[in-house]
């Protein structure tokens, strides 16, 4: 569980990031939590959207993919949301642990 301070902290870094991928009409699949999950030990912090015509909203979205890859819902803001999950491998690990801890 991230604390307000943190999210700010997050919020601020995800603030110039491109979304990654988005949920469709086809709801989410095990190869785009796959996909997702080597985007966060990549990235740490990934940005990513809900179509419309999709079947749930962003908040529903982000919970379900955040609790599917054990990463932490940073923000949920219309049809976009920011997700963090430190990167398992210590070399990919880019933000700071003392903010993050």
């Amino acid at each position: 569980m991230l604390s307000s301070r943190q999210r700010a902290y997050l919020r601020a870094l995800a603030n110039g990031l491109n979304p990654i991928s988005q949920i469709g009409k086809g709801g989410i699949t095990d190869a785009q939590v796959k996909m997702i999950d080597d985007a966060l030990d990549a990235h740490e912090l990934i940005k990513m959207t809900t179509l419309e015509s999709a079947g749930m909203t962003s908040r529903e979205g982000a919970d379900t993919i955040a609790e599917r890859v054990g990463a932490d819902v940073v923000s949920v803001v219309g049809r976009r949301f920011v997700l963090f999950r430190p990167s398992r491998r210590e070399e990919n690990r880019k933000i700071s642990r003392e903010i993050v801890k």
